[in-house]
């Protein structure tokens, strides 16, 4: 007898084995060879599709350089390495070096106690920075935290646009931090020049232990600035893509899905950083009103070689908080700019068709769009108005149901994207223009009340 891996091997040789047993009445046919599985072809496929090696590389120089700064704490040990730097270089190393530099003008132009409280006040918005940022990574990896993983097997529509926003964010870090860097080098520099010290070599190690220092701060929390806006600015892309999908699908419940979507990683994004937007503007508001303190209490001359760190400092951490605010803006309103889209597309929709002549037959039940909803109207003026009412097609109860079934959905799309707008919150408050106002005009009645008590005018 044949055997059977080598009958399953040679399907011709089955055939007459198969006639034999049918004759003698005693076959049962085997079951049908099942198809070939896609399942396994699929997932290899959504796995090559997802792992794009542009978009690692460049994810892999982020990782990099934010592990440099310290924001991978992935191991204990790089936790302790981490926090060990930035104590010593951010906190131990300035403070030693101000407590430690002795020179005749420093009593003169209260430089020490200046910039104690500088130090204090960068070294505290970094921690910030860091403590909130490594966490999050910590907790949800690279991928996870900028959201580049979400949408599984869609990589390749966006991985040109993903590439190029973390290129602009490097950038745009770049663009900030250079001429920050350069301020406080002219800065130390100048104070160099004027201020005398037992020795030449002292001051140049004091300016380079006071530039590194300031540097290293600095970089963290502008980074750390700078990924928050990375994180909006990708959701502004998959926000472009929902309103060019508004466009180009009819399946109402397809885009409400989508869009519901987009809100839960926009909550996921607020609860992600919240508190790391609320801390770092609680800093850089108190950092700001004790620069003002400490200037209008101060009853000598603010020059460039006791003042010139407030300046540099203010314009790092004023940077940084602009940075957060501009990307929460834009994202909290591209969303709430959705449902304007969806009106108009609605209205389009809607008044562009040519009444019930030109809906659908049956044969497309469930599709939003008219025949003609944005053609031309045509209408014949040759003939009478009853003749030219038999070129009309009267209506069928079928294609009333279907344009007044699809018309109530696009009402309920509408609705809903008005009532759930979206955006960044900082617990229920939307970051929008309205909140930068308020922000604002709750800034400028502090400083005046810190300016009418500390500011006094002598009648003489």
């Amino acid at each position: 007898m044949a055997d059977p891996h080598a009958a399953a091997e040679e399907p011709p040789v089955l055939a007459p084995l198969l006639f034999e047993d049918q004759s003698r009445g005693n076959h049962r046919p085997p079951p049908p060879p099942l198809p070939p599985t896609t399942t396994t072809t699929h997932d290899h496929r959504r796995e090559e599709e997802d792992v794009d090696p542009h978009l690692d590389q460049a994810l892999h120089k982020l990782d990099i350089f934010l592990s440099f700064l310290g924001f991978n704490q992935s191991t204990v040990l790089s936790t302790v390495l981490s926090w060990t730097a930035f104590v010593v270089i951010g906190v131990v190393l300035p403070v030693i070096v101000l407590e430690l530099s002795d020179c005749s003008d420093c009593e003169k132009y209260q430089i020490k106690n200046f910039e104690l409280d500088i130090v204090a006040s960068q070294a505290c918005l970094a921690a910030v920075s860091l403590l909130c940022v490594s966490h999050n990574l910590r907790k949800y990896g690279m991928r996870n935290f900028l959201f580049v993983d979400r949408y599984r097997g869609r990589m390749s529509r966006f991985r040109d646009e993903y590439i190029k926003q973390i290129k602009d964010s490097v950038r745009l870090l770049v663009l900030w931090s250079l001429p920050c860097f350069i301020l406080k080098t002219v800065r130390e520099v100048v104070r160099l020049v004027y201020i005398d010290r037992e020795s030449w070599w002292l001051s140049v190690y004091i300016l380079f232990a006071l530039v590194i220092s300031w540097t290293y701060v600095s970089t963290i929390s502008l980074s750390a600035s700078t990924l928050f806006h990375l994180v909006c600015n990708l959701q502004v892309i998959h926000f472009d893509d929902y309103g060019k999908l508004l466009q180009s699908d009819d399946d109402v419940l397809v885009i409400i899905k989508e869009h519901i979507r987009l809100r839960y990683y926009l909550s996921k994004i607020s609860h992600r950083f919240r508190i790391f937007l609320l801390l770092e503007f609680l800093v850089v508001t108190a950092s700001q009103f004790i620069t003002l303190f400490q200037i209008t209490g101060y009853g000598g001359l603010v020059t460039v070689i006791n003042g010139g760190d407030f300046a540099v400092s203010t314009i790092v951490q004023v940077v940084g908080i602009s940075l957060c605010l501009h990307a929460a803006t834009r994202i909290s309103h591209r969303a709430q700019g959705v449902a304007s889209i969806a009106s108009k597309w609605h209205a389009l929709m809607t008044c562009g068709s040519t009444g019930t002549a030109s809906l659908r037959g049956p044969d497309n039940v469930g599709s939003m769009e008219p025949m003609n909803a944005f053609g031309s109207i045509h209408t014949d003026f040759s003939e009478s108005d009853l003749e030219s009412l038999e070129y009309i097609g009267m209506p069928t109860s079928t294609q009333l149901a279907t344009y007044m079934s699809t018309f109530h959905k696009r009402q309920a799309l509408v609705m809903y994207l008005q009532t759930n707008p979206g955006g960044i919150t900082l617990y229920g408050w939307t970051v929008d223009r309205a909140l930068i106002n308020t922000i604002f005009f709750i800034e400028l009645s502090l400083v005046t009340f810190v300016l009418g008590k500390t500011i006094v005018f002598s009648s003489s």
